[in-house]
C-alpha cells in the first residue's frame, strides 16, 4: 500500500517555490516511525491557511518553509502502522489534529498540548496532507465512525474551530453576529443556534 510500489513515489500538491502558486509533483511516500501511522489520503478541505500559502503572502513568507507538500485538512484510512502503535488498526478511517505538539515542554507534560510551544503544523511548518499518503502521530490520530463520511471528516478541523469559538462566549439567550459566511463562519452560526 506504500503508493508506486516501483518507484515508492506519491503525487503531492507542493509548494515548490517561493512565489504564488502550487505544483503537482511526486514525492517520495513518507517513511513513518515507531510512533506513527501513514495514512492514504481519501478526501481534502482547503483552508484559508490554504490561501495564504497559494497567494504567497508576508505570514507565508515568514512561516512556511519551501519546498513543503500544504494541507492540513484530511480524511483517509491507515494503511501502516510503527511498532509502538497499539490501539489503531490497518484499514481504520480517520482524520488528525494537524497541530504537531513536542512531549518535553512543561505545558505538554502538564496535558495543556495546545500551549506547547514547540508546536509545528502539518501544511504549515511540516510535510502536509495534500499528497496521496500523510505520516502523522499516532498521537493525533481521530478515528472516524462508520457515520461520519470522509467528506465531513476532511472538515473536523474548521468545525473545531467554530465550536471552540463559538462556545467561548456565553450565548445561551444572546443575540449573535457571526460575520462572514465561510464554512467556519457557516458552523460557528450552527453551534450559537443549537445552544440557543
Amino acid at each position: 500500500m506504500r503508493g508506486d510500489f516501483v518507484s515508492n513515489q506519491m503525487k503531492a500538491l507542493c509548494k515548490s517555490e517561493p512565489r504564488e502558486g502550487l505544483w503537482m509533483t511526486r514525492a517520495p511516500v513518507p517513511e513513518i516511525g515507531p510512533d506513527d501511522v501513514l495514512i492514504k489520503v481519501n478526501k481534502t478541505g482547503i483552508c484559508g491557511t490554504d490561501i495564504h500559502i497559494w497567494n504567497w503572502d508576508e505570514w507565508a513568507r515568514k512561516t512556511v518553509p519551501v519546498p513543503l507538500i500544504t494541507g492540513h485538512e484530511f480524511a483517509g484510512e491507515i494503511v501502516e502502522l510503527g511498532r509502538n502503535v497499539s490501539d489503531l488498526t490497518i484499514g481504520q478511517r480517520c482524520s488528525g489534529e494537524g497541530h504537531l505538539i513536542g512531549k518535553t515542554s512543561r505545558q505538554s507534560r502538564s496535558g495543556k498540548f495546545h500551549l506547547d510551544p514547540a508546536t509545528r503544523g502539518i501544511g504549515v511548518n511540516e510535510q502536509g496532507a495534500f499528497a496521496q499518503y500523510l505520516r502523522l502521530p499516532a498521537f493525533n490520530v481521530v478515528p472516524l465512525p462508520d457515520t461520519i463520511s470522509d467528506d465531513i471528516g476532511a472538515i473536523l478541523d474548521p468545525l473545531g474551530n467554530a465550536v471552540h469559538t463559538a462556545l467561548s462566549f456565553d450565548l445561551i439567550g444572546e443575540d449573535v453576529l457571526i460575520t462572514g459566511a465561510g464554512p467556519i463562519g457557516i458552523m460557528a452560526a450552527a453551534v450559537a443556534r443549537h445552544v440557543g
